[in-house]
C-alpha cells in the first residue's frame, strides 16, 4: 500500500507491504525505496514492511536545506506514528520496530537508535558505519560536490554508481550496473549536496553501538570502496549481539550483488528476534 504523510512541510511518500512485526528499510545516498524491493518480496509474507522515499528521494519532496541523520531520523519517526508503532509500555510485550538501514541509510538508523531506542527492538546497517568521516573521506565529499554542481546530479550518477560494485559484479552484470543509473539520474542537485553535507557533519556513534541493549545485524562487502571492510570489522564486536556477514564477491550493493546470501541472513537474523520474543504484540 502506498501512503503518504506531510513532515515539516514536505510530502513523504512511504509503502506498506504485509503484516506482523514492523521492519523498516531506510535507503541510501543517491538511492530510492525501489532499491529494496527484492528483499520486500522474500520478506512480505511473515513481517509488516514499512518502507519510506527519505525527503529529496523518489516521490518524497523535502523544504529543508540543511538535511542532517537526526532530521531523516525524525522523519522515520513520523512514519512510525503514522503506523502507530509503538514504545514498550509497562509490563507489555515489547512492541518497537526492527530498523535496517543502507548506507546512508544505516547512519539515519544510528541517529533513530540514539534518539528513539525505546522504539527499537533490532537495527541493522547494511555496508554503513558508526564511525564518523575522517578528513580523507570528508575531502572526497567535497570534490564529489563540486562535481555536481559543475556537472549535474545525472552526469555524478553516471559517474559513481559503477564505483559501488565489485569489479567482478560490474564485468559480469553491466546491465544492472546500467539500469540503477538509469533509474537515478533524476535526483536533484541540492538533494545530494544537502545528503553530502550531512554526511561529512555526523558525529561518532560507535557508543550506540556499545548501549543498545538488542541484536545489531552488520552486512560488509570484502571489496567495498565506501565502507572499507576493515572499518566494519572495527565496529562489529562493539554490541553485546552482533549478527555479521561477510560478502566475500561484493561491493557496496550487496542486495544486487550478493542476493542469495542477504536476503537469507536478513530473514534468519528477523526470524531469531521473534523465537526471542515469542509473546511479541503488534499495534
Amino acid at each position: 500500500m502506498n501512503k503518504n504523510i506531510s513532515f515539516n512541510n514536505s510530502q513523504i511518500y512511504y509503502r506498506v507491504e504485509g503484516n506482523g512485526q514492523p521492519v523498516v528499510l531506510v535507503h541510501g545516498f543517491g538511492e530510492d525505496s525501489s532499491i529494496w524491493d527484492d528483499l520486500i518480496n522474500r520478506l512480505k509474507d511473515k513481517y509488516k514492511l514499512i518502507v519510506p522515499d527519505l525527503p529529496g528521494s523518489g516521490k518524497s519532496s523535502t523544504e529543508n536545506d540543511q538535511l542532517s541523520m537526526e532530521y531523516m531520523s525524525d522523519c522515520v519517526h513520523e512514519v512510525l506514528l503514522a503506523e502507530q508503532i509503538k514504545s514498550p509500555a509497562g509490563n507489555e510485550s515489547k512492541q518497537g520496530a526492527i530498523v535496517i538501514g543502507h548506507s546512508m541509510g544505516g547512519y539515519i538508523t544510528l541517529a533513530f537508535a540514539e534518539k528513539y531506542p525505546q522504539l527499537l527492538k533490532a537495527f541493522g546497517l547494511f555496508h554503513s558505519s558508526a564511525f564518523p568521516d575522517n578528513e580523507e573521506k570528508k575531502e572526497a565529499r567535497k570534490k564529489s560536490i563540486s562535481f555536481i554542481r559543475q556537472n549535474g546530479a545525472a552526469k555524478f550518477i553516471e559517474q559513481s554508481t559503477p564505483n559501488l560494485f565489485s569489479e567482478d559484479f560490474k564485468k559480469k552484470h553491466p546491465e544492472i550496473v546500467r539500469e540503477l543509473v538509469d533509474r537515478y539520474t533524476n535526483f536533484s542537485e541540492a538533494a545530494l549536496v544537502h545528503y553530502y553535507e550531512a554526511m561529512m557533519q555526523r558525529p561518532d556513534r560507535t557508543e550506540i553501538l556499545k548501549k543498545f541493549k538488542g541484536p545489531i545485524l552488520f552486512i560488509m562487502g570484502k571489496h567495498d570502496a565506501a565502507i572499507p571492510l576493515e572499518q566494519s570489522l572495527q565496529q562489529c564486536h562493539l554490541p553485546e549481539v552482533s549478527y555479521v556477514q561477510i560478502l566475500e564477491n561484493s561491493g557496496h550493493m550487496g542486495m544486487f550483488e550478493e542476493p542469495e546470501k542477504t536476503g537469507p541472513f536478513i530473514e534468519k537474523f528477523l526470524a531469531e528476534i521473534e523465537i526471542a520474543n515469542p509473546y511479541q504484540r503488534y499495534s
